[in-house]
C-alpha cells in the first residue's frame, strides 16, 4: 500500500534512502537543505519541499536522518520542527544515531501532541543505504513498528524490533562499538601484513573466507587497498558514536575495556585531520604509530 511520506535529511545516508522508497511506489517528499539532494529525490520520481512545514502537513509517516542529537531536537522539537506542524496521529520515524535519551525525550514530546514515534537506527553504509540492505534496529510500540514494517522492508534486508523507546538506539550503540573495533583491527592487520612483505589482497581474499571473515573486511578492504577513504561513513560520525556508546555503557555500569581504547583512536584520527575520512581511515592512524609517511 502507497504511504504517503516526508523525509528530511537527505544526506550521504537519506538521500538514496528517500530514493528507495519513491521506487518502492510510496509518494516521497523530500526536505534538505541541500537543494541537490531535494533535487535528486525528485529526479527519482519524487517531490520536494521548501521547508518542514511544508514536507509533513499531509504526511501518514514522516521519516527523520539527521546527523546528531542537536540536529535531531531541533528538526524534531523546533519552533518550525516535525511535532509543530504534524498532524496527531502521524507516525514519526527517527531514523539518525543519537543517544537513547534524546530519542525517549522526543517521544515523550511527541506523545503529548498524540503524535507516534519510532526510533530506528541504522547499520550498513552507504553501500547498504543504496542497495536497500540495511540493518534496521526499532525502538517503540510493537504496533506501530508493525504499521512501519513494509517502510522498512524498502530500505533493509534485517529489520527487528528490540523494545521500548530507545532500545533501538541502544542497540546501534552496541553496533558502532563493534563495526569501530572491527576496522581498527583490520587497520592494524593491513599494516602488520604489509610490512611482513605478503601479498595484501590474496592475504585478505583468505582471510575473509574464514573465522577473520566478516562485513567490515567485506565492505572496507577496497578503501585500505586503495587508500581512498571518501565517505560512506565519516569518522568524525563515528567520533559522536563512539561518545554515545561509552556514555550509555557507563550509564548501565557495563565496562568497555577495548571499546574505549578504540573511542581514543577514532578521537585521535579526527584530531590529525581525518574526519572528514570514511572510517576506513582508521588505517591512516596505524601508519603514523608504524612510522609510515602518508599520502
Amino acid at each position: 500500500m502507497s504511504r504517503k511520506i516526508a523525509f528530511v535529511g537527505l544526506g550521504i545516508m537519506g538521500k538514496p534512502m528517500a530514493v528507495n522508497l519513491v521506487k518502492a511506489g510510496h509518494h516521497v517528499t523530500g526536505f534538505d537543505l541541500s537543494r541537490a539532494s531535494i533535487d535528486t529525490v525528485v529526479a527519482a520520481g519524487g517531490h520536494g519541499a521548501a521547508s518542514i512545514a511544508d514536507a509533513v502537513r499531509d504526511a501518514e509517516v514522516v521519516i527523520t536522518m539527521v546527523p546528531a542529537d542537536p540536529h535531531v531536537e531541533a528538526v524534531m522539537l523546533g519552533e518550525d520542527g516535525v511535532l509543530a506542524h504534524v498532524r496527531p496521529g502521524t507516525l514519526v520515524v527517527d531514523m539518525s544515531s543519537i543517544t537513547p535519551q534524546t530519542s525517549v525525550k522526543v517521544a515523550k514530546a511527541a506523545a503529548e501532541k498524540g503524535v507516534r514515534t519510532l526510533d530506528a537506527p541504522v547499520s550498513g553504509g552507504e553501500a547498504g543505504a543504496i542497495e536497500a540492505v540495511l540493518s534496521i534496529m526499532v525502538g517503540g510500540e510493537a504496533a506501530d513498528f508493525a504499521e512501519a514494517k513494509p517502510l522498512f522492508d524498502a530500505l533493509g534486508t534485517t529489520v527487528v524490533h528490540v523494545g521500548p523507546s530507545g532500545a533501538g538506539q541502544t542497540v546501534k550503540a552496541a553496533n558502532q562499538l563493534i563495526v569501530a573495533v572491527n576496522i581498527q583491527v583490520l587497520a592494524e592487520a593491513v599494516v602488520f601484513l604489509e610490512n611482513a612483505g605478503v601479498d595484501l589482497k590474496a592475504a585478505l581474499d583468505v582471510l575473509g573466507g574464514g573465522l577473520a571473515g566478516s562485513t567490515v573486511l567485506e565492505r572496507k578492504k577496497a578503501n585500505m587497498l586503495n587508500r581512498e577513504f571518501a565517505p560512506g561513513f565519516r569518522i568524525d560520525l563515528h567520533h559522536k558514536d563512539m561518545g554515545i556508546v561509552t556514555d550509555a555503557a557507563r550509564a548501565v555500569g557495563a565496562a568497555l575495556p577495548v571499546g574505549a581504547v578504540v573511542a581514543q583512536l577514532v578521537a585521535s584520527a579526527r584530531a590529525n585531520g581525518d574526519g572528514s575520512l570514511d572510517h576506513s581511515a582508521l588505517l591512516r592512524g596505524v601508519e603514523r604509530l608504524s612510522g609510515r609517511e602518508l599520502a
